[in-house]
């Protein structure tokens, strides 16, 4: 029984099919979905600087900016999502947020899908992750 479907994505085009196949095994199995994304800290102070500034030049809000995009898009479909990002290596940070979840089953793309070996995020992910990838 899947009950919770994690899915990483940074925006990208793979990823957003990750997400998309991730909605479809949620939607099939009524399960709740979770969309992880990793991002760096640029370590540069934010304050004093106008809003389009600090959203540039902040990982952080780019990446909370493509989660809640993502999670009104799939809202909107009635999928039930939430989001959860974390700074730090993007392989480990998803397989530590998707255990955290509770995620039976987590998705991912990969960059270069057309080649035969998986990048260094999947690879590590199905290595490492405790559950299903």
């Amino acid at each position: 029984m899947i009950s919770t479907v994690a899915v990483g994505t940074d925006g990208s085009a793979t990823a957003n099919e990750a997400v998309s196949e991730a909605a479809e095994i949620a939607r099939r199995f009524g399960a709740k979905l979770v969309l992880l994304s990793a991002y760096h800290s640029s370590g540069r102070s934010a304050e004093g600087q106008d809003i389009e500034l600090q959203w540039a030049s902040s990982s952080s809000a780019r990446v909370r900016s493509i989660l809640e995009r993502s999670e009104a898009d799939l809202s909107r479909t009635g999928i039930e999502c939430e989001t959860r990002a974390d700074d730090g290596d993007p392989a480990e940070v998803l397989i530590r947020l998707a255990a955290e979840c509770g995620a039976d089953l987590l998705v991912i793309g990969n960059k270069g899908i057309k080649r035969r070996v998986l990048g260094s995020v999947p690879n590590t992910v199905t290595h490492k992750a405790d559950c299903s990838v």
